[in-house]
C-alpha cells in the first residue's frame, strides 16, 4: 500500500516524541463472530496477517492522505508497527457516514485486538460496537464521555484521545495578534463540532488577550469565542469552499489566517499563495491545524508562521503499543501543553521574521497556562 510521504516524516519524527498512554489493563483479546461489511482494507506493518497482534483503523470521510487529521493517527499506527515486530497495522477508509458501521464490522470480523476510529463523527457507531462487543478493545480520536461526544453508559473497553487544543490555539491566537500588519486576523472551520471550536475558542481567545496586554484592537474574523458564531465550510474536504472564504476574509483585510478544516485548509493556502502573488509580496500569511503543515503541505511552508498541533502520533503509538504490551485500558488521556500533547510548531521559515520579544512573550505565556495562571476559556471542553 502506498502512503504519504508525510506520513512517513511524521512516523521518523514520532519516535522522539513521548506521550503517556492511557492507563493499564490486562486484557487485549478480541471478540469475533461480528458481520462483516464488504469494504477492502489496506494493509501495512513488518510482519504478515497472522502477527501476534493486529491493530486496525477506520477513518473518517477526508481519507488516509488527508495530511491532517486521519494522515496524522495513521502515522502514529505504523509508529508503533515500526517500533515492535510482532505488530501489523491496517486501516479503511470511509467515503460516506454509511460506511462507518460496515467498517467497524469488518475489523471485528477480522479479529483486530485493537480497533481505533478517528474522529467525532464516528462516535456512536464505535460506542455501539463497543457496547456489542465487550472483550473487544476499542480506541478513538478527539471523542469521550467527558465531552459528550459518547453519550451512553460508560463502558471500560473505550479508550479516549482528546486534546486540550484551546491551549495551543491561544498561543497561535497571540502569535497571529502579534504578527499582524492591518490588525485583522481570521479562522473559519469545516464542520462545526466541538473539536474543531475548541481550536477556535482558543484562537480568539488569545488575540484578545495580546489586545488586552499591548493596548491594541486587532479583529478576528470568522468566529466569536463569547457568541459561538462565525464561519465553516461545512465539510472536510472541499478546497474550492475554504479558497473561496479565505479571498474573503483577504478581501476584509485578514492577512493571517488560520483555517480548522482539514484538507479544506489546502484551498486557504492556494488562495494565500495567489493574494501573494498579485500583489507582488507576501502580504497574507496562515497557520495549519492539527499537525505540523512544513511536513503535510510543504509546498505552502513559506505561508506558514506556525502549525496549531495536536501529538496525535505520539499518542496514537503509544495506545497501540500499549496494547500490544498488554496494558491496555479503556479510559481518558488528555493532550495537553504540559505533556506535549498540544504543541506550537516550529516557525521554519518564519523563525527569523517571529520578533524575539514576541518569541519570549509566547514562552512566558505557555508557562502561565501550563501552571494555570493564565485561563484559556473554552465552550468545548474536551
Amino acid at each position: 500500500m502506498k502512503h504519504s510521504a508525510w506520513a512517513t516524516a511524521a512516523l521518523a519524527v514520532s519516535a522522539t516524541l513521548v506521550i503517556a498512554a492511557c492507563g493499564s489493563s490486562t486484557s487485549s483479546a478480541p471478540a469475533g463472530g461480528s458481520t462483516s461489511s464488504s469494504a477492502s482494507a489496506s494493509s501495512t506493518g513488518s510482519a504478515a496477517t497472522t502477527s501476534k497482534f493486529l491493530g486496525c483503523m477506520v477513518v473518517d470521510t477526508g481519507g488516509i492522505n488527508d495530511r491532517s487529521f486521519n494522515s496524522s493517527s495513521w502515522a502514529g499506527m505504523q509508529a508503533a508497527a515500526a517500533t515492535d515486530s510482532n505488530i501489523t497495522v491496517k486501516y479503511l477508509s470511509s467515503t460516506s457516514p454509511a460506511d462507518y458501521v460496515p467498517n467497524i464490522n469488518t475489523f471485528i470480523g477480522e479479529k483486530c485486538n485493537l480497533i481505533f476510529t478517528v474522529g467525532f463523527n464516528l462516535n456512536t457507531a464505535t460506542e455501539a460496537a463497543a457496547k456489542a462487543h465487550p472483550s473487544q478493545n476499542f480506541a478513538i480520536v478527539d471523542c469521550s464521555y467527558a465531552s459528550g461526544c459518547l453519550t451512553g453508559t460508560k463502558v471500560t473497553n473505550i479508550d479516549q484521545l482528546v486534546f486540550n487544543t484551546v491551549q495551543d490555539g491561544f498561543l497561535g491566537g497571540y502569535l497571529a495578534a502579534g504578527m499582524t500588519k492591518t490588525g485583522k486576523v481570521a479562522t473559519f472551520g469545516g464542520i462545526e463540532l466541538p473539536t474543531v471550536t475548541i481550536y477556535m475558542d482558543g484562537y480568539w481567545d488569545g488575540v484578545q488577550y495580546y489586545n488586552q496586554k499591548h493596548g491594541t484592537h486587532v479583529q478576528v474574523l470568522g468566529w466569536s469565542e463569547q457568541t459561538q458564531k462565525g464561519s465553516f465550510t461545512g465539510d472536510f474536504s472541499n478546497q474550492t469552499k475554504g479558497q473561496t472564504l479565505t479571498n474573503t476574509f483577504i478581501s476584509e483585510g485578514a492577512d493571517i489566517i488560520f483555517p480548522v478544516a482539514g484538507n479544506v485548509g489546502l484551498g486557504a493556502a492556494k488562495a494565500v499563495q495567489q493574494a501573494n502573488a498579485a500583489a507582488g509580496s507576501q502580504k497574507v500569511n496562515m497557520m495549519w491545524v492539527d499537525v505540523d503543515g512544513c511536513i503535510s503541505a510543504a509546498t505552502y511552508c513559506p505561508y506558514f508562521i506556525t502549525s496549531v498541533e495536536k501529538g496525535l502520533v505520539s499518542a496514537v503509538k503509544a495506545t497501540v503499543l500499549s496494547a500490544a504490551n498488554g496494558t491496555f485500558k479503556g479510559g481518558t488521556y488528555i493532550g495537553t501543553l504540559a505533556n506535549g500533547g498540544a504543541v506550537l510548531a516550529p516557525y521554519h521559515d518564519f523563525a527569523s521574521k517571529v520578533p524575539a520579544s514576541l518569541q519570549s512573550e509566547l514562552a512566558t505565556i505557555k508557562a502561565g497556562i501550563v501552571n494555570g495562571t493564565i485561563q484559556t476559556p473554552t465552550k468545548s471542553p474536551v
